[in-house]
This record gives structure tokens, C-alpha cells and sequence, in this order.
């Protein structure tokens, strides 16, 4: 298994532009919540690391669903 590290610079596959950090809004069941992630600054697609969709983004949809 590869595993990025969040220091690279990646760049967005649609737009070639640098992805930027910001804040971005999920929704998942209803219930809105707020992460800092890298996004495209033109286009407007984030990148996911695989560490918060394996990790604390799994844990709250297995928390949501559990409700």
C-alpha cells in the first residue's frame, strides 16, 4: 500500500493548478461537518487523503449510521 504524505504538492488533474488548504464542508445523513482539506483554487474538486477517509471519516459515517 502507497501512502502520501499531505507536505506534497499535488496538483489537480482537471485544471493542472496547485491544490490549496482549505475549509471545506462534508455532508453525510444529514449532518454537516467542517475539514481542512487540499482543494483545486480554479475548479473547486478536493483531494481526500487516504488517512481521513480510512480514519476519522470512517469512524463519523460509522458513528452517523450507528444512530
Amino acid at each position: 500500500m502507497t501512502v502520501y504524505s499531505d507536505d506534497r504538492a499535488w496538483k489537480c488533474a482537471s485544471c493542472n493548478e496547485t491544490l490549496v488548504k482549505r475549509r471545506t464542508a462534508f455532508s453525510y445523513l444529514g449532518r454537516d461537518v467542517v475539514h481542512e482539506v487540499s482543494g483545486c483554487p480554479k475548479c473547486g474538486k478536493v483531494f481526500i487523503p487516504m488517512g481521513l477517509a480510512e480514519g476519522r471519516m470512517a469512524e463519523a459515517e460509522e458513528m452517523l449510521e450507528d444512530k
